[in-house]
Formats: C-alpha cells, sequence, structure tokens
C-alpha cells in the first residue's frame, strides 16, 4: 500500500473528493489536521505527501507557529525527492520554504472556477503531460507566488498571476489553484470572505454551476492524482533532473 501523508492547515479546506480518488488509485492517507495533529519527526515511512490549503498566509508564524514546521517538512520532501503535491496554501508554504516569494496580488484576488494553461515543459511532465491545454480549475486566494524557487519549471499559467502550477526537481509540485474542493466548500468560502466574493458574480456561486465546474475539474484532476499515487509507488518515472539545482 502507498502511504500518502496528507497535511491540512485548516479546516475549511478537507481533502474532499482528492482524497477518495487517492484511495481509489490505490492509496492510504494518512491525515494530520494541523495544529491539532502533531505532525510526523520525519517522513519515512511515507511514499508521498499532499499539503492542502488554507486561509493564512504563508509566512504568517505570529499567529500559526507550527507553518514554520511544515515548511520545514515541505524543504525536506523538495530535497529528498519525496512526491509532493502541495495545493494553493500548500504550493505558497512549498515555494517560500525552497527560496521562492509569496506576496498580496497586486491585480486582487483571484476567485471562482477557471482554466489555466499548460506551458511547455508540462508536455514531458510525468504528471502534466496528459492534462489537456486548458484545465478547469477553482480559486479562492488573495497571496500569489510571485516568485518561482531557483531552478523550479513552471508548467501552467494564467494571465492574472503566471505561477500558476511548478515543479521542484524531479518529483515536487505546487498548484496555486484547487482540485479539491466541492461545491459546499467553494459557498462556505464565499459565505466566510464576502469581499473576495464580490469579485465575481453572484451566479458563479449557484449551486448548479458550481456542481457543473466541479464535473468538469473531477474529468481532469482525477487521472492526475491517480498519475500522482502511481508517482509515489515507483510505478511511473519522476520528471527527468531540472537544469539548475534547488537552493
Amino acid at each position: 500500500m502507498t502511504r500518502l501523508l496528507v497535511l491540512q492547515p485548516d479546516p475549511s479546506d478537507p481533502i474532499g473528493p482528492l482524497g477518495d480518488w487517492l484511495t481509489a488509485a490505490g492509496a492510504e492517507t494518512d491525515l494530520r489536521r494541523l495544529p491539532e495533529d502533531p505532525l510526523p519527526g520525519t517522513l519515512d515511512g511515507y511514499q508521498g505527501l499532499i499539503c492542502l490549503g488554507g486561509g493564512m498566509n504563508a509566512e504568517d508564524d505570529t499567529k500559526h507557529p507550527w507553518l514554520a514546521d511544515v515548511r520545514a517538512l515541505l524543504a525536506t520532501a523538495a530535497r529528498t525527492r519525496l512526491p509532493t503535491l502541495a495545493i494553493c496554501l500548500g504550493a505558497q508554504l512549498l515555494a517560500v520554504a525552497t527560496g521562492g516569494r509569496v506576496e498580496p496580488g497586486e491585480s486582487g484576488p483571484e476567485v471562482g472556477a477557471a482554466l489555466v494553461a499548460k506551458k511547455d515543459a508540462a508536455w514531458t511532465d510525468p504528471l502534466f503531460a496528459d492534462l489537456p491545454l486548458m484545465q478547469d480549475v477553482m480559486h479562492f486566494h488573495e497571496d500569489v507566488i510571485t516568485h518561482l524557487p531557483r531552478g523550479a519549471v513552471l508548467l501552467a499559467s494564467a494571465p492574472k498571476y503566471p505561477n500558476q502550477a511548478f515543479r521542484l526537481d524531479r518529483c515536487a509540485y505546487g498548484i496555486q489553484f484547487h482540485i479539491e474542493t466541492t461545491t459546499q466548500v467553494v459557498q462556505a468560502w464565499a459565505d466566510e470572505a464576502p469581499q473576495m466574493a464580490a469579485t465575481r458574480p453572484a451566479s458563479a456561486f449557484d449551486t448548479e454551476t458550481l456542481d457543473r465546474n466541479h464535473t468538469d475539474i473531477a474529468e481532469t484532476w482525477q487521472p492526475f492524482a491517480t498519475r500522482f499515487v502511481r508517482l509515489a509507488e515507483g510505478a511511473l518515472e519522476s520528471a527527468p533532473p531540472a537544469s539548475l539545482p534547488l537552493t
């Protein structure tokens, strides 16, 4: 059984359907709800790491001192080439942990269903190669990754904020968007952050609209989750070495 460590930094962003996809692909998930659940002292015994999203800033250590330990764990995973998937806040934590920069988005929040586009490097990436050119995703964030870590490979982009998905070295991935949400989760976010939600038409959060969005997301990203499990179990070869080493 492929064992994956899953970090949930915020109760508002559960693993959702992503957990079902991972389990269906043959993985066993060890879910740690932070900060109540302790982080493991080592990544030994895990074949992969997943870090979910949250409402805090990636460097908000004053309010959330345990974030430093999450960043350290993500940096260790990247350095030791443990297959890693970091989502939204998780991607920001991964970026900061390995030398990148996260700042408030100058063009305002990125909210709701959207499309991101593959970059050239994605066509030869083991996880991204089989994705369509344009991928359905869900956004809900104000901070953005303004500088990728040295040696990171950009895999997906969008007009408003370019750093939508990246790979560090051979198998640590960060995605600035969500693939794990449900209609109810997004509607709860919209209720909790009305100013962010107001940047989109109210119809963007209708149940029928969000159900349709999530059907499209599942069609694209469930096979991606399956490939991540295959990467973690060693059945899928990781990407070739990056042209520049991690700092």
